[in-house]
């Protein structure tokens, strides 16, 4: 039977990975590094998220950018108490973009909020030892273009913020998001588009999230690829936006893509981040999570991706045809 197109790419990604693994077989050593964005716990004390993720066995933390002003903060002080007890290390910040800290909003103001806002972040990434801060170059949960010059305004915004990044050892990773949540930047086309924009050494990296690519990308393999050595963080999440495993989205393809660009390598992460079907999904950061589901779906989440990507780790020629069918 003629396999179909999306076959045919899947099959390709496939030898390329069989090739690497057999000319390379150190780089496949090390395994990814996991980690999981905890702002979808919401409210729920970082002690009790940092206990359901080392009893899972992941050893890193996204934590959300809620470092607002000197009063309206968390305490990165305590933060480190907390992390050092529970021996775990924070891969980076998600940063959370509304429309109050948009840096593609027509009023100065705003805008001027969004960078004070990227600043702190950035300070706030450093004292916890953080690798990267996502950077969204419009607000989400807004959908609709103010203008037709969003795109330069957040252009010139960002490369405001390019000086305090470059200060720093906290690196801008810039996310694209589906339509159905932002204005600007969905694909990683956009995103390297946005980045040669700003045209500045310290905006390079791009946070990569598989649940947006297969929403906005022609296949998940080649948009993970495209990004290259720029990816400094995947987020994972299946295509109904539950933990991998439970929908439609082929996590083989974007395992084996991954490994391919060195998404195993010391500083670059795995990250979990099964929101839901929000097109605000900010809606969580200020909610309590029902424990029980986090439990389960924390759990389940990190045994299936571990299970597949031994599976892949394993695989030889004689298994390609049981992966395309």
């Amino acid at each position: 039977m003629k396999l179909q197109n999306f076959q045919l790419k899947k099959l390709e990604i496939i030898r390329k990975f069989l090739e690497f693994k057999a000319k390379y077989p150190q780089r496949l050593n090390r395994k990814f590094d996991l980690s999981w964005s905890i702002w979808m716990f919401g409210r729920e004390p970082l002690e009790r998220s940092l206990q359901r993720l080392k009893s899972n066995g992941i050893d890193f933390v996204e934590l959300k950018g809620d470092s607002y002003t000197d009063e309206v903060c968390s305490s990165a002080s305590r933060m480190r108490e907390i992390l050092k007890e529970f021996d775990m290390k924070v891969s980076g910040i998600c940063g959370l973009y509304s429309q109050h800290n948009d840096l593609s909003s027509s009023n100065p103001y705003i805008r001027q909020n969004a960078i004070d806002y990227v600043k702190r972040q950035i300070d706030f990434a450093e004292s916890l030892n953080g690798n990267y801060l996502i950077v969204v170059p419009s607000a989400v949960g807004r959908t609709r273009p103010e203008d037709n010059y969003e795109f330069d305004r957040s252009v010139e915004a960002m490369r405001i913020c390019a000086k305090y990044f470059e200060k720093s050892k906290v690196k801008a990773a810039v996310e694209p998001i589906r339509s159905a949540e932002v204005s600007l930047i969905h694909t990683v086309d956009q995103a390297l588009a946005y980045i040669k924009a700003v045209d500045h050494p310290a905006i390079y990296y791009i946070n990569g999230d598989i649940y947006h690519m297969i929403c906005e990308e022609s296949n998940l393999g080649d948009a993970i690829l495209k990004c290259s050595d720029r990816l400094i963080n995947l987020h994972i999440a299946d295509s109904n936006r539950d933990g991998p495993g439970k929908a439609m989205i082929d996590l083989d393809l974007a395992i084996m893509a991954a490994y391919l660009v060195g998404m195993n390598q010391e500083g670059r992460f795995i990250t979990f981040e099964p929101l839901g079907p929000y097109a605000d999904p900010y809606v969580l950061a200020n909610s309590l999570p029902d424990e029980s589901v986090m439990d389960n779906l924390v759990k389940e989440s990190v045994r299936y991706f571990r299970q597949r990507e031994e599976i892949l780790r394993e695989m030889d020629e004689s298994e390609i045809q049981s992966l395309i069918l």
